[in-house]
This record gives structure tokens, C-alpha cells and sequence, in this order.
């Protein structure tokens, strides 16, 4: 289709709202928006609305194009005085605009689908929505995997009718207003535009008596129990794909999926850092300067770790192979333990003076690390 446009024109960057450079993603985007905004299927009836759709349309048929982008920055508007305006190649591809965005599902919403002339078959086989579902899990359901049931309510297809929405197939008529094309035309002045049937909304027929059980609309709402194995090693934020448990698909298309979104509970004594896990022990004073061995705890029972002679609170030690499983494989990280010192708080008479006499003892010895070390003893050290 090709169509004639008049000569008095705002400035095409000014259409569209954008600067003269502009990238092409920003042009895509300031059309986008705009044509969501005034496409005529949206605003019946709503010539300014129209109008608007027009000049956006046509502006962005110039400045997508390298060429002739080229020649409207040189000579305006009379680069194309004597040139026609043509209406399908702005539409040759309508994902180039849109894309997978979520806009290209309020086209279909709204426009009864895109542009394109694959776009322009009626009935032509579509894929279900995808639905979301979030589970929480708890920590040793993520570290051992599990199975668990869940239960959810979704579109499926009407067994009373499958999914034709008619009560009898004799029913569904082809409709009066498309002829069973499924869109309309209107001439307008210089422009033909195709819009979606407004009686069939694109479906090319009608029908007579809707089926009692769906109403006409081909799916009911029905609870569903699925299980969803959970496999041992899966993080929060994960997800879990149930192929084919999403909405049920239209005219013979395939059904959505489903998106099992894992929340993990936090643990009262480990974390997680990727696959290792990580929890901290306290240990005596005693223990720590004399060294010997204790109890650590795991995600399989107890396990005994030796604490070496002088250790120092804040030392990491580690369990090998002790953490989480890689997603379906069978290595797995550690297990990293910081050990405490636990000060005692309260001694006993006689504990207060063998600690008095050990530390007169320990004051003549002790070397501190140079980490440790004062101001003073470093300027000491410095000088002596």
C-alpha cells in the first residue's frame, strides 16, 4: 500500500520527541512508545489520536532509515516532496520495534496481534502464557533436595467444547462483519487502515450459543496439584521449569510453562557462600591455647575437627567436601569454620589465682605479632 502524504510536516525529531543525534534504539524507543500511545485500534474513533499515529508512523519510516535519515538532515521535508510514503515497509518486521518486549504483548492485546504478513493470519497457532509460582524451601530441602506438592489454579481447556467456546460446533458462524477474515479496512482520505474485527476481535467467526460450562470462552479455572522435585544443591533466586503447566495454548498452539521461583529459608547456624557452607564454633580459652579436639556440627551429624595448640580467634579451619552439591553433579564445596574464643565471664577463687600467677609468668614471654604490636614497641624495636 502506498500512500501520499501532504507537504505541510512538523519536524521529524520533534515528532518523535528525540534529539537530531539520536541513536536508533532511541528513535525505536520514542516510536514505540508513541504508537502504543495513539494507534487507532486503542483510540476508535479519535481522528487527533489518528492523526498523531500518522505522523509518528511516517517520521519513524525516515529517521530508521540510514539513507534516507541522510537526506531529510540535509534537504528537510522536500527530500521527499515528490516521494511516496509507504505504509507496509515501516511494518516489515514488527519485532525489530518491538521485539520480545512486553510491549509486543500489549500489541497483541490491543492490535489483535502485529504488521507483519505472518502477523495478518487469522488463528494462526499461539503459545500459552508462562505462569510463575513461588515456593519456599528450607535450607536442608535445598542442601539434600526434595519433593514437594504444590497446588495452583490456572486456564485449562473446556472438555465440555474443547476450547471452541461453542455449545455445538454447528454453533460457530462465520462473522457477518469480517467475512471471516478476522480484520476490517477503513479509507480515510489518503489512508487504508486494517484494523481487527471489532464484533469477532480477529477470530474470523462468531458464536451462535456459547458452551454452558466456559461461557464461550474455551478454558475453565481448574486447582491443580503438581509435584516439583527439587534437586539437591538449587540457590535462592533459582528457578524450576514445569514444561507445558503454564496457560493453555491457542488454535492448536503448544501450553505455557510453569516457573517455580525458590525462596530459601536462612539456617540458625549455617550461611551459604556458593557451594561452601559457612558457621562459627566457640572454643574455650582453655582450648584454644592448649589446643585439642571438638565437636563441629554438619549438614550430616557431628563431625570432630582438631584445634591446634595457640590458635587465635577468627582462624578459619575446613572440612573438606562438607558444603553443598553442585546442581546435578557430584562434587561438592566445603564446609569453613571460624572458631570464637568464648572469654569466661565468671571464675571461681582459685581459677582468678592461677591465672593471676600464669600471667606474670606469660607478661616476661609473650611476643606479640607485629600486627599487634604498639606504637611504642615499634619505636622501641626501631631504636634498640
Amino acid at each position: 500500500m502506498v500512500i501520499e502524504m501532504s507537504s505541510n510536516k512538523r519536524d521529524y525529531y520533534e515528532v518523535l520527541g528525540v534529539s537530531k543525534d539520536a541513536t536508533i534504539d532511541e528513535i525505536k524507543k520514542a516510536y514505540r512508545r508513541l504508537a502504543i500511545k495513539y494507534h487507532p485500534d486503542k483510540n476508535p474513533g479519535n481522528k487527533e489520536a489518528e492523526e498523531k499515529f500518522k505522523e509518528a508512523t511516517e517520521a519513524y519510516e525516515v529517521l530508521s532509515n540510514p539513507e534516507k535519515r541522510a537526506q531529510y538532515d540535509q534537504f528537510g521535508h522536500s527530500a521527499f516532496s515528490n516521494a511516496n510514503f509507504n505504509w507496509d515497509t515501516v511494518f516489515t518486521d514488527f519485532s525489530d520495534i518491538f521485539g520480545d518486549s512486553p510491549f509486543s504483548d500489549i500489541f497483541e492485546t490491543f492490535f489483535g496481534g502485529g504488521f507483519s504478513s505472518q502477523r495478518r493470519k487469522k488463528n494462526y497457532a499461539q503459545k500459552g502464557a508462562d505462569l510463575r509460582y513461588d515456593l519456599t524451601i528450607t535450607f536442608e530441602d535445598s542442601y539434600f533436595g526434595a519433593e514437594k506438592k504444590i497446588d495452583i489454579e490456572k486456564n485449562e481447556v473446556c472438555s465440555n467444547c474443547n476450547g471452541k467456546g461453542a455449545a455445538k460446533d454447528s454453533d460457530l458462524i462465520i462473522c457477518p462483519n469480517c467475512k471471516g477474515t478476522g480484520k476490517t479496512t477503513i479509507n480515510q482520505g489518503f489512508f487504508s487502515i486494517t484494523r481487527t474485527c471489532s464484533k469477532c476481535y480477529g477470530e474470523g467467526h462468531i458464536i451462535k450459543n456459547p458452551c454452558p460450562k466456559c461461557n464461550g470462552s474455551g478454558n475453565i479455572i481448574q486447582k491443580k496439584k503438581l509435584s516439583v522435585k527439587i534437586p539437591a544443591g538449587i540457590e535462592a533466586g533459582q528457578r524450576i521449569k514445569l514444561k507445558g503447566e503454564g496457560e493453555p495454548g491457542k488454535n492448536g498452539g503448544p501450553n505455557g510453562d510453569l516457573y517455580i521461583f525458590i525462596n530459601v529459608k536462612e539456617h540458625p547456624i549455617f550461611t551459604r557462600q556458593g557451594n561452601n557452607i559457612v558457621c562459627s564454633v566457640p572454643i574455650s580459652f582453655y582450648t584454644a591455647v592448649l589446643g585439642g579436639e571438638i565437636d563441629i556440627p554438619t549438614m550430616n551429624g557431628n563431625e570432630k575437627l582438631f584445634i591446634p595448640p595457640g590458635t587465635q580467634t577468627g582462624k578459619i579451619f575446613k572440612l573438606k567436601n562438607k558444603g553443598f552439591p553442585e546442581l546435578y553433579d557430584t562434587r561438592k564445596g566445603d564446609q569453613l569454620i571460624e572458631v570464637v574464643i568464648v572469654t569466661p565471664t565468671k571464675i571461681s577463687q582459685e581459677e582468678r589465682e592461677l591465672l593471676e600467677k600464669l600471667a606474670k609468668i606469660s607478661d616476661k614471654n609473650i611476643k606479640f605479632p607485629e600486627q599487634h604490636k604498639t606504637i611504642f614497641e615499634r619505636i622501641k624495636d626501631v631504636f634498640s
